[in-house]
């Protein structure tokens, strides 16, 4: 484990802690085909032990426990980890950063970022990530992807980046640039259609005020996001007047393997 201090970015450090339970309302859970993923892909099984890094509030960790291994769950953000204390207490819940995991060296067979890998794609955190995994050990990264083939959709996304500044996000693929890393084989990718069933309330507005730099901002600039988005959806064709409705998302996995 690595002693220095690392420092997280301000628009999770500032919007996390006030979105937290904006998250768990708003944020879809991942596709139950994901639980077969991560059993051919990651080797998740009985007796095996994963780390489920930036776990957040726990929104992915019901797939890895389904897998039947030992779940780690990683987070810096203690009102976030908090969540996922209260809805998982036979997980052990851990209070780091990917850059310093308080794990011995090759202790844990796989390591699992849903949601995450984006504010951490470090040289330091893939280091420290080879660090605890076993020989052959497996990574795999986990994306919700809004659908923006669909017209709202992107109309929606549109509002969203009149703010995100300089926030890493998944879109603008920079972390890809660290990948293939050394000590690890090639990347594997695979899509799997998803869809987050609620009230426009639930799955829309409570989706938005969960994003960290829109949680960040102040609060009237806030506001402005939220009245442009509920403009959108009092006039999209898809949604106006719906009592329930379909969020379309697009859940992106991908895996490799340590080789060193």
């Amino acid at each position: 484990m690595k002693n220095s201090e690392n420092a997280i970015h301000r628009a999770a450090a500032d919007g996390f802690p006030r979105a937290a339970e904006d998250y768990v309302r708003g944020r879809p859970d991942y596709p139950p085909e994901i639980v077969d993923w991560l059993r051919d892909q990651i080797g998740l099984h009985s007796g095996a032990t994963v780390v489920d890094l930036g776990a957040g509030t726990g929104k992915f960790t019901p797939r890895l426990v389904e897998t039947g291994a030992r779940v780690i769950a990683v987070e810096p953000i203690a009102e976030m980890l908090s969540k996922l204390a209260a809805a998982w207490p036979q997980v052990e819940a851990l209070a780091a950063t990917a850059e310093s995991l308080p794990l011995p060296d090759a202790s844990v067979d796989a390591v699992v970022c849903a949601q995450a890998f984006h504010w951490f794609a470090t040289r330091e955190a893939l280091a420290e990530i080879d660090r605890v995994l076993k020989p052959a050990g497996r990574l795999g990264l986990v994306w919700n992807m809004k659908d923006e083939r669909v017209g709202w959709v992107a109309h929606l996304d549109q509002i969203m980046k009149q703010v995100e500044g300089d926030t890493p996000r998944y879109q603008s693929g920079a972390w890809r640039e660290l990948l293939p890393f050394p000590g690890f084989g090639p990347l594997f990718e695979h899509h799997f259609p998803h869809g987050h069933i609620g009230t426009p309330e639930d799955v829309i507005i409570h989706r938005v005020r969960s994003t960290s730099f829109i949680a960040a901002l102040a609060p009237e600039e806030r506001a402005t996001i939220e009245d442009q988005v509920r403009a959108l959806i009092a006039t999209a064709p898809e949604l106006i007047g719906k009592d329930l409705v379909t969020f379309p998302y697009v859940t992106v996995a991908f895996s490799t393997v340590k080789v060193d």
